[in-house]
């Protein structure tokens, strides 16, 4: 196959252009997996619905987790995030307070879902 040919079978897949993976800055992929693993627990903590507490996807173990996973993510490399660590370091304390008040009984400040990285959230 020649390179031209594989190289236009890369950048479409359905008739969608898809970019090769290596020419996306490092920001941008980190950026989309923070909003990913935001979506995730965003759901996973019933936010999508009108009452919380109600929603068929309500899953605190696995809300815990994706957040703890999140916060290891941007401790991890908030110093490349430049403009972007702020607000997804607020949509972090966004999910980790909006985890507590789901809590029936919430955990003490500091250890919460991804506090050991962030520190306490009240």
């Amino acid at each position: 196959m020649s390179e031209a040919l594989h190289e236009q079978e890369s950048a479409l897949i359905d008739g969608e252009v898809v970019r090769e993976l290596a020419d996306i800055p490092a920001v941008e992929v980190i950026s989309r997996a923070a909003v990913m693993l935001m979506s995730s627990a965003a759901e996973k903590l019933g936010l999508g619905e009108a009452d919380p507490a109600t929603s068929p996807h309500l899953d605190l173990d696995e809300a815990r987790r994706v957040i703890t996973a999140l916060a290891g993510l941007v401790t991890a490399s908030v110093e490349y995030l430049g403009p972007h660590a702020g607000p997804i370091r607020d949509g972090l304390q966004s999910l980790q307070r909006a985890f507590r008040e789901a809590s029936a009984h919430p955990d003490a400040p500091g250890t919460g879902p991804g506090e050991k990285y962030t520190g306490p959230v009240y």
